[in-house]
């Protein structure tokens, strides 16, 4: 679950006050039901979060269910409101390939099965065709989501009637279960573009299931997400959007070549943003959401930023807080030449206004892409000029 503090409450008899560190969601184990509010609004933080699975654009509106009290009961909500819209066409339907022994034929006869299993008998016969069904990955998603929230503790008569809504709407459908952190991807288009919210909830849901297990008459389940990696997610996809460039540009801590401090390759470094011109890389960053009680940055955070502009030759690097946890400052490092930049991300407001101020942070992401640019440049030309 991450850092979480245990203190006794002062006065109090066998009462304790418990504060989390990045960890937000839901936590059940019998009779016991803990829910960890984030710090943001619920529906800024759910909307972040779906953000960072890519249930939309930084354009759209995101989530507003100011009667939700916990973010178990938001994403309840807004499953069935998402699902309500994505279903007002019909249920999605695609073709899936089936293979069964029938009494009669339909597509094609699979030689090789029915001479291997049914030698020398007519049928059944062994065959595989392409079924049009409702009974397919997308569906099979927003059904496994809504069954894993309906297992938890939901107050709201509203968010329990939505969630049974979807779960009659999918009766035909097949109740899969999906590894837990690694929901599979889908891809849109024009025929299933309509559901890429539902989906996109949906994949978020399953993919901070913390666990669920049972053990005698003792249940116990969990939803928990780490603010920091889906601070760190939103960063990455809301600033590749605001520049405009691709994946393979501006990649995340999971997409980069091997980077190493060290000449021997042993030290891996692997920050959270990086946009590399080929093979080379022009600016480097980390997304921190984490709580700083002094005014000053850890030095751990700049020691990191510091080692990132090091190993990849950069003048510099920049690290990203969310507002309120820190605001911006530069250090000039002594004897390196190198200067570390601070910045503060508001998450609060509008989507307009956050969409306003990821532009303005892209802005600054180019300017430092130029200045190392520049400086590469400007080494390269020293040895040419002198040699004049």
């Amino acid at each position: 679950m991450g850092a979480l503090a245990i203190e006794p409450a002062q006065g109090e008899e066998g009462e304790y006050h418990l504060t989390p560190g990045s960890t937000i969601g839901a936590l059940e184990i019998g009779d016991l039901s803990v829910s960890i509010r984030p710090k943001l609004e619920i529906g800024r933080a759910l909307y972040l979060a779906s953000y960072a699975m890519g249930a939309f654009r930084l354009r759209d509106e995101g989530f507003s269910f100011e009667d939700a009290d916990s973010l178990v009961e938001a994403l309840a909500l807004a499953l069935d409101s998402a699902a309500r819209r994505a279903f007002a066409r019909g249920l999605l339907h695609g073709y899936r390939t089936e293979e069964e022994a029938l009494h009669t034929v339909r597509g094609r006869i699979v030689v090789a099965e029915q001479i291997r299993r049914r030698f020398g008998v007519a049928v059944p016969v062994e065959l595989r065709y392409d079924d049009f069904t409702d009974d397919i990955l997308e569906n099979r998603l927003v059904k496994a989501a809504a069954a894993l929230l309906g297992r938890m503790r939901i107050r709201s008569a509203r968010s329990r009637a939505g969630l049974r809504w979807i779960a009659s709407t999918l009766g035909d459908v097949s109740a899969a279960r999906f590894a837990p952190k690694d929901p599979p991807e889908v891809e849109f288009g024009r025929l299933n573009g309509h559901y890429r919210e539902v989906v996109g909830l949906s994949r978020l849901i399953l993919r901070h299931w913390a666990y669920e297990a049972e053990r005698g008459e003792t249940r116990a389940a969990g939803f928990l997400v780490d603010m920091n990696r889906v601070f760190q997610d939103f960063v990455t996809l809301a600033l590749r959007e605001a520049l405009g460039v691709s994946e393979r540009t501006f990649r995340s801590d999971n997409e980069i070549p091997r980077v190493t401090l060290d000449e021997g390759g042993k030290v891996r470094l692997a920050p959270d943003l990086s946009w590399w011109d080929g093979p080379a890389c022009a600016f480097v960053g980390d997304a921190k959401y984490k709580r700083i009680d002094s005014k000053a940055v850890p030095n751990a955070d700049l020691y990191q930023l510091l080692a990132y502009a090091t190993a990849l030759d950069l003048p510099g690097g920049l690290l990203v807080y969310a507002k309120g946890e820190r605001e911006p400052a530069r250090y000039q490092v002594r004897h390196a030449g190198k200067e570390l930049e601070v910045a503060a991300l508001d998450l609060s407001g509008s989507v307009e206004d956050l969409r306003g101020r990821v532009g303005e942070l892209a802005e600054r992401v180019r300017a430092l892409r130029g200045e190392a640019r520049r400086s590469r440049l400007a080494a390269q030309q020293g040895p040419i000029l002198r040699t004049i």
